[in-house]
C-alpha cells in the first residue's frame, strides 16, 4: 500500500504539476481576468504608474490524503513577475489551514502541507495568496484565491447503522418472506472510483437465511421453520466495498431472528394422566378440589391455553372441572354431596382443547385430547342426619306438663349404624320449658305455656352418636304455641265518661270497646252488656254495636249534681270463642254541666257550690279550719306515741314479768275465762285493751285477720306469735307475751268436763271418791244421784 500510495502521489503530483505549469493564461481569478494598465500619480515622485502583466496565475492543488512520507507534502508555489529574486517581495497565504495546515515560504512562495490530511474531514480547503514589497510594504499584486482539494483513498470501511439488529418472524413461514433489511454506509468518496461501493454477504445464518447483495434484505431460506425445534437464530451480515472485489475494505453486523409462535400443536395428555385414579372422601363439601390433570401443549401464550371439560362418564353430575389459567391446569372438583353408601367408584373422560386454533392448522388434526379419570369415595365416620331439613310443631298452651309435642328423627349414615341419642341445646331453651327422650327423639313440656307471653319457641335439637361422641348434628325445632281462650276480654282503655245535667233521654254519652290478649283464628267478637242486677238500669242503658264496640245510652231528662254526682254503670263483656270468657267493668260516669251544645264545662264540687252563693272570704274560712283540725290531729297522735308503761324506771333492765294472781272459779265462774275462744277465735271480744300501756278514752283498737273455723289451738297460738312478732304497733321496750300449749292428748285421756255435754249416756264418776280429798269437789259434783238430790 505504502509503495502504491507513493506511486500515485508521484503520478499526481507530476499531473499536477505539468497542470499547474502549462495552464493556460485565460483562466485567472475572478477580480483579475484579463491584463489592463493603470496610471496615477506617486505621492512623493507624481510619475504615471503602468499596470504591469501579472506572470503568475493558478485555479486549484490537488493533494492527495493520508500522506505518510517522510517528508512534507509540497502543494505548489506561488510566484510574480515582479519577483526579480533579490528578496525584495514577501510572500503571505491565508484562508483555511493557512500557517497551521498549510504553510508557504514567504521567500519563495513554496507551499507545503504540515500535516497529513483526511478528505473525510474536510476535502476542499479555499486560500488567498498576495505578494508585498518588503520596503513599501505594498502589494504588487492584487490578492488572489485557489482552492486545494484532497483527493480520496480507500480509507474507510463500510459501517452498518446498528451494532446489532434484532428481528422477529412467525414460525411455518414461507421462503423468501422478508425479516429485515441492514443498512452500512462507506465514508469514502462515492464519485471517485469503488472506494464507497458496498456489497452485502452472510457469514452466518445459512442455510436458514439468506440477505440481498444491493439492498440487505434478509429473507428466509428454509421452509416450515418451527419454534418447537429452534426459537432463536444468530446471523452475521458483511458489507465490503470496492464492489466486493479483493483488496476491499468490510464491516459486519449481527442479527438476532426470534421465530414467533403460532398455534400448530394441539394440547397432549402425558401417557401417565391418560387413565388418572382420584381419592375423595364422601364428607367433602361441593367445591373441594380433588386433583389436578395437564396436558401439554408445546406452543406458548394464548396458542397454549387449555379449556377442559368433562365430555362423559357415569360422574359427570357428580364432579365438575375447571380450569386454573396460571397452570393451563385442569382441577377437578365436587359438585354434588357423595355417598360411600350409595356409590363407591365414578368414572370421568376429560377433554383438552386449544380455545385459540389456527385454521390454517386445522388440517394437521384435532386440536384436542381425552383422558380418564376414575374417582373413587372414601368412606368416613359421618355424623346423624335428620329426615327433615327443620321440624315445626303446634302445641295447645295448656298442654299439661310431660305432655309429647312431636319427635324428631335421625340416623347414622354409615353402614355401621350407629345409635343416637338426642338432647336440647340449652343455649336456645334456658327457661327449660322443653324436654326430650334422649332414646326416640320425643319432646315433651315440662313447664307450663303461655301464648300471650311467647308464641313461638324456636330451640335445637342435637343428636350424637353413643359410640363416637364427636359426630353429633343439630336441627332447628319451630314450635307454635296454639291460642286458648283463657283470657277474658276488658277494657281497651280507662274511660273518663260523662253525663250532662241537661241530657235527655236516648242520648249518645260514651262508646266503649274491649281487647283480648287470646287470639282467635276467626278473629274477636265482643258483647257487652249490664251485670243482672242492672239489667233494666233506670238512669243509663247500653247498646251492643255488634262491631266490637257499645254505646252508653242515657234513659231518663236531666241529671242533678247536688244529688247524684257519680254514677257506677258494671258491664260485662263476653267473648264468643270457647268456653266463653268474661270480666266486668265498671264506667264511672261523672256528672257535669254542660252549655246548651253538651260541650263539659265542669264537674267540680267548687263548681256546685259557687252558685249557692258562697264568697271567697267564706271559703278561706272552710280552708282554715280544715287546717287547724289537721294540726289538732297531728298533736294527739303524737301524743300517743308518747304513751307512758308500766315500767318507768330506765334503769331497771331486767326483765318485768306481770302477775295476775286470779286462779278463777273453776268451771261454775264461767265469767272468768272462756276457753271456747281458742276453739272460736272469732267468738272473742272485739275491743281489749293494751295492759301494759296506761288506758285512754281514745285508743286505737288493733284487728287481726279472721281465722278459719276449728283451727287448732297450736296454729292459733304460732300464729298469735307471728302477729306479736310483726305487729307495728307494738311498745318499742321488750315485754313478754306467754302462750303456754301442753301437747296432744294423753293415753290418760282429759279430766275436762267440756266435751262432756257431747258424750252420749250417764258415766259412772263414784271412782273420783277413791282417789282422796283433793278430788272431792269433783266426787261431790259428779257422783251420782244422791249428790244430785242434795
Amino acid at each position: 500500500m505504502m509503495r502504491t500510495y507513493s506511486f500515485l502521489t508521484v503520478l499526481l503530483w507530476s499531473s499536477m504539476f505539468h497542470a499547474i505549469h502549462t495552464m493556460p493564461s485565460q483562466k485567472r481569478t475572478n477580480k483579475h481576468s484579463r491584463s489592463e494598465r493603470i496610471t496615477a500619480l506617486s505621492d512623493n515622485e507624481g510619475k504615471t504608474l503602468r499596470r504591469i502583466k501579472r506572470g503568475w496565475m493558478w485555479n486549484q492543488f490537488f493533494l492527495l490524503e493520508e500522506y505518510t512520507g517522510p517528508d512534507t507534502q509540497y502543494v505548489g508555489k506561488l510566484h510574480t513577475d515582479q519577483d526579480k529574486g533579490d528578496g525584495n517581495l514577501k510572500y503571505i497565504l491565508t484562508g483555511d489551514g493557512a500557517g497551521s495546515l498549510f504553510i508557504i515560504d514567504e521567500n519563495t512562495g513554496d507551499i507545503h502541507a504540515a500535516k497529513k490530511l483526511d478528505r473525510e474531514e474536510k476535502s476542499l480547503y479555499v486560500l488567498r495568496a498576495k505578494a508585498i514589497d518588503r520596503k513599501t510594504g505594498r502589494q504588487v499584486e492584487p490578492e488572489s484565491e485557489f482552492i486545494i482539494k484532497i483527493h480520496d483513498i480507500n480509507d474507510n470501511e463500510p459501517k452498518f447503522t446498528k451494532d446489532m439488529y434484532t428481528a422477529s418472524i412467525p414460525e411455518m413461514s414461507g421462503v423468501g418472506t422478508s425479516v429485515i433489511q441492514v443498512t452500512a454506509t462507506d465514508a469514502d468518496d462515492a464519485n471517485y472510483g469503488n472506494s464507497a461501493k458496498v456489497v452485502y454477504s452472510i457469514l452466518q445464518g445459512q442455510p436458514y437465511f439468506s440477505v440481498d447483495p444491493e439492498t440487505g434484505i434478509i429473507k428466509t431460506a428454509l421452509p416450515d421453520m418451527s419454534r418447537e425445534n429452534r426459537e432463536q437464530y444468530q446471523v452475521v451480515i458483511q458489507a465490503k466495498d470496492m464492489g466486493g472485489q479483493m483488496g476491499g475494505l468490510s464491516g459486519t453486523t449481527t442479527v438476532n431472528i426470534t421465530l414467533t409462535d403460532v398455534n400448530d400443536n394441539p394440547p397432549r395428555f402425558p401417557q401417565s394422566m391418560k387413565h388418572l385414579m382420584v381419592l375423595s372422601p364422601e364428607s367433602a363439601p361441593p367445591g373441594t378440589p380433588l386433583g389436578r390433570i395437564k396436558a401439554n401443549d408445546p406452543d406458548v401464550g394464548e396458542n397454549a391455553e387449555i379449556e377442559y371439560s368433562i365430555s362423559s362418564g357415569d360422574g359427570s353430575d357428580m364432579f365438575d372441572i375447571v380450569t386454573d389459567k396460571d397452570t393451563q391446569e385442569g382441577i377437578i372438583t365436587v359438585k354434588e354431596h357423595l355417598d360411600f353408601e350409595n356409590k363407591m367408584l365414578y368414572t370421568l373422560r376429560v377433554e383438552a382443547t386449544n380455545t385459540h386454533p389456527d385454521p390454517r392448522f386445522l388440517q394437521l388434526g384435532p386440536f384436542k385430547d381425552m383422558a380418564l379419570v376414575k374417582i373413587s369415595v372414601e368412606d368416613i365416620d359421618e355424623p346423624p342426619v335428620f329426615s327433615r331439613p327443620w321440624y315445626l310443631m303446634d302445641v295447645d298452651e295448656d298442654a299439661k306438663e310431660g305432655s309429647i309435642i312431636g319427635q324428631v328423627v335421625a340416623q347414622d349414615p354409615d353402614i355401621t349404624k350407629n345409635a343416637i341419642k338426642y338432647s336440647v341445646d340449652r343455649h336456645t331453651d334456658l327457661d327449660r320449658i322443653f324436654n326430650i327422650y334422649s332414646g326416640n327423639g320425643s319432646l315433651f313440656i315440662s313447664k307450663p305455656l303461655d301464648r300471650e307471653e311467647t308464641p313461638w319457641h324456636n330451640i335445637t335439637v342435637i343428636a350424637t352418636e353413643i359410640n363416637n361422641p364427636k359426630q353429633s348434628s343439630q336441627i332447628p325445632v319451630f314450635i307454635r304455641i296454639l291460642d286458648i281462650n283463657d283470657h277474658a276480654p276488658e277494657f281497651d282503655k280507662y274511660y273518663e265518661t260523662f253525663v250532662c245535667e241537661n241530657a235527655k233521654a236516648g242520648q249518645l254519652i260514651q262508646t266503649v270497646s274491649a281487647v283480648d290478649k287470646d287470639d282467635p283464628p276467626r278473629g274477636h267478637k265482643f258483647f257487652f252488656e249490664l251485670v243482672p242486677e242492672f239489667a233494666v238500669h233506670p238512669n243509663f242503658s247500653i247498646v251492643d254495636n255488634k262491631d266490637n264496640t257499645a254505646g252508653i245510652m242515657t234513659r231518663r231528662n236531666g241529671y242533678s249534681r247536688s244529688k247524684m254526682s257519680t254514677y257506677l254503670l258494671p258491664i260485662i263483656i263476653f267473648d264468643n270463642d270457647y268456653p266463653i270468657q268474661s270480666s266486668t267493668g265498671t264506667l264511672t260516669i261523672r256528672v257535669c254541666a254542660c252549655d246548651s251544645r253538651g260541650n263539659m264545662q265542669s264537674c267540680s264540687a267548687e263548681a256546685l257550690l259557687l252558685p249557692a252563693g258562697l264568697s271567697t272570704g267564706a271559703l278561706v274560712a272552710i280552708l282554715l279550719c280544715i287546717i287547724i283540725l289537721l294540726v289538732v290531729l297531728f298533736t294527739a297522735l303524737k301524743r300517743q306515741r308518747k304513751k307512758e308503761p308500766l315500767i318507768i324506771s330506765k334503769d331497771d333492765v331486767r326483765d318485768n314479768i306481770v302477775t295476775y294472781n286470779d286462779e278463777g272459779g273453776g268451771e261454775e265462774d264461767t265469767q272468768a275465762f272462756d276457753i271456747g275462744t281458742l276453739r272460736n277465735p272469732e267468738a272473742r271480744e272485739e275491743s281489749k285493751m293494751r295492759r301494759d300501756v296506761i288506758p285512754e278514752t281514745i285508743f286505737q283498737i288493733r284487728r287481726t285477720a279472721p281465722l278459719w273455723e276449728n283451727i287448732d289451738v297450736q296454729d292459733f297460738i304460732h300464729r298469735r306469735l307471728k302477729e306479736n312478732d310483726l305487729d307495728p304497733a307494738a311498745p318499742p321496750y321488750d315485754s313478754l307475751a306467754t302462750y303456754a300449749y301442753e301437747g296432744n292428748d294423753s293415753i290418760a285421756n282429759s279430766l275436762s268436763s267440756l266435751e262432756s255435754l257431747t258424750t252420749e249416756g250417764n258415766q259412772d264418776y263414784d271412782y273420783l271418791s277413791d282417789w282422796g280429798p283433793r278430788f272431792k269437789k269433783l266426787a261431790d259434783m259428779y257422783g251420782g244421784e244422791d249428790s244430785d238430790r242434795d
